[in-house]
């Protein structure tokens, strides 16, 4: 290679790197010669088309951009689940308060039971014909020009003594129509007024002896009472069970406790039953003898 060629190739690269040329001055200096402005960095970087994205400038060249993150919402919980949440406290506290060994409820209800059945009875008492509540709830219309009626109790006192009622009427203008509502009732009654004379608001009502008839119909009243009764008592029966088998299917007790409550239930409610019979067989021994 000859000198002036040489030295023309070294005037060409000052040249080109006193004004910072691109790659594209090769051809001054032929298609071998690599381009020296360009830092070595830069000689195998990527196209910018293929960098566009996740690409930034720094420095003079090109790094990848950092990542973002952004933070993650849970989806908001609709109405059903905020309630489940409210409630799954206070389930956690009844759950072990459950007791299968608890018949506080049964032996209650058959407690109410057999009260009710003493106060069926109870009106039974003078034959089965009479006692002073029927009187008390006849419907009584104190004024013609209204239908308007009121219990009979609204409008006087009944008292009961042995086989006769008394009624104390509060306004004289209620005779009338209390006499005649105890005359068109099913009582078979007839209101008289005081004897003596000295009581013009008294009226008295003669209990006539109870009959063979009505004494049988007493004691098949008591019979259905006592019916009844027993359907009541198995009714908490029936509840308490359920209660055991609610237990059993959630596991809340263990199966031991689960038996041994049963055979305790059956032994309350074979006392109420026994109770039951007891109170009606009284009941029915006292109607039948009058």
């Amino acid at each position: 290679m000859s000198l002036d060629r040489v030295v023309q190739r070294s005037v060409a690269q000052v040249f080109r790197l006193s004004r910072g040329t691109t790659c594209s001055d090769k051809a001054i200096v032929g298609s071998r010669t690599r381009c020296l402005s360009q830092p070595p960095y830069e000689r195998h970087r990527p196209s910018r088309a293929s960098t566009s994205q996740g690409l930034r400038r720094i420095g003079g060249f090109e790094s990848a951009r950092p990542f973002t993150t952004t933070q993650c919402f849970l989806k908001k919980g609709g109405k059903a689940t905020r309630e489940e949440k409210q409630a799954s406290p206070f389930k956690a506290k009844d759950t072990p308060s459950e007791d299968p060994h608890d018949f506080a409820n049964l032996e209650a209800d058959i407690a109410s039971t057999i009260e009710r059945l003493k106060n069926d009875l109870s009106k039974l008492r003078a034959g089965g014909r009479f006692n002073p509540e029927v009187v008390e709830n006849l419907r009584v219309q104190p004024d013609k020009s209204s239908t308007q009626t009121v219990k009979l109790s609204d409008l006087a006192q009944v008292i009961p003594k042995g086989r006769t009622v008394q009624i104390l009427v509060g306004e004289k203008d209620h005779l009338k129509p209390m006499t005649s509502s105890i005359q068109s009732s099913a009582l078979s009654l007839t209101p008289q007024p005081d004897p003596t004379g000295a009581n013009p608001l008294l009226l008295i009502l003669n209990i006539p002896p109870p009959t063979a008839e009505s004494r049988r119909a007493a004691v098949t009243e008591a019979t259905k009472a006592g019916e009844k009764a027993g359907s009541g008592v198995r009714d908490a029966r029936g509840k308490q069970q359920k209660k055991l088998r609610a237990m059993q299917v959630s596991k809340s007790a263990r199966p031991d406790d689960l038996k041994k409550a049963g055979d305790k239930m059956e032994k309350v409610v074979e006392k109420g039953q026994a109770e039951v019979k007891r109170i009606v067989d009284g009941a029915r021994k006292v109607l039948e003898a009058g």
